[in-house]
């Protein structure tokens, strides 16, 4: 049996910490990018863009722990930024 051995309990045990703080990052994540995107539904420039700031900041640090590939990252900032920006017109 595999998890008797020392390495495989770290493992497990590494393992563990890693899932609970990428939840924590994706959760997070999504949440800002969602009021972003309802900023956006309900036509508030102001805050949308603000909201935009800090979700730039959560995808970028996505990204940067490995939660989410760096050019998933910029794609979703792209979209956003477009969306946001499309408000101003």
């Amino acid at each position: 049996m595999a998890d008797r051995h020392p390495s495989a309990i770290k493992r497990n045990r590494q393992n563990a910490k890693r899932r609970d703080r990428n939840r924590e990052i994706v959760s997070r994540m999504r949440s800002q990018v969602r009021k972003v995107r309802e900023a956006v539904a309900s036509s508030d420039t102001d805050k949308a863009q603000a909201e935009l700031k800090v979700a730039i900041k959560e995808l970028d640090k996505a990204a940067t722990k490995g939660v989410l590939h760096r050019n998933s990252a910029s794609r979703r900032i792209g979209r956003l930024s477009r969306a946001v920006a499309g408000l101003s017109k």
